[in-house]
C-alpha cells in the first residue's frame, strides 16, 4: 500500500486552506465585533435570508445542529438576532437579524469582500471562474459520495 502524503492529499489540503481562510477572516470580526466563526456564519445566512429556521442555517452552512444552536443562543444574548416561535408549534422558531445584527452584518460584508478580493488577487479572472466551477463540482461529488458510501469497500 502506498503511503499517504498529507501535502498532496486533496481532502487535507482543502481542510487546511478552509481553516486558514476562516481563521484569518475570523480574527477580524472577533476582534472588532466579538463574534465567533459559527456566530458570523449564522449572521451571514440571516443577512441573505430572513425568517428562517435553524435547520435552514445548518443546511446552508454545513454546521451541525449543536453548533448552530449554541451560536444562536449566544447571538440572542448579544441581541444580534431575533427569534420568533411558530404559533402552531412552539418547538419551531424562525430567526432574523435584529437592528444591531444588521448593522454589524453591513460592516462585516465589505471586510469579507475585501478579504476575498485580496485572497483571489493571485488568480486571473478565467482562473477564478474555473476555481468556482471546480469547487461546485467537488461539493456536488462530496454529497454523492457521502450518500453512497460505495467508495469505502
Amino acid at each position: 500500500m502506498k503511503a499517504l502524503r498529507l501535502e498532496t492529499f486533496l481532502p487535507y489540503r482543502l481542510s487546511v486552506l478552509a481553516n486558514e481562510v476562516s481563521t484569518r477572516l475570523a480574527s477580524v470580526y472577533a476582534e472588532r465585533f466579538g463574534l465567533t466563526i459559527p456566530e458570523w456564519r449564522v449572521m451571514a445566512v440571516l443577512g441573505e435570508a430572513t425568517d428562517v429556521s435553524a435547520d435552514f442555517v445548518c443546511d446552508k452552512t454545513g454546521m451541525d445542529r449543536v453548533t448552530v444552536s449554541r451560536a444562536v443562543s449566544r447571538l440572542l444574548v448579544k441581541r444580534h438576532i431575533l427569534r420568533r416561535f411558530c404559533r402552531d408549534d412552539r418547538r419551531r422558531s424562525r430567526l432574523a437579524l435584529s437592528a444591531s445584527g444588521r448593522r454589524i452584518y453591513d460592516q462585516i460584508v465589505p471586510l469579507a469582500r475585501r478579504y476575498e478580493e485580496a485572497l483571489s488577487a493571485v488568480l486571473e479572472p478565467a482562473e477564478r471562474a474555473t476555481l468556482d466551477r471546480l469547487i461546485s463540482r467537488l461539493q456536488a461529488r462530496a454529497r454523492v459520495l457521502g450518500d453512497e458510501a460505495a467508495w469505502v469497500d
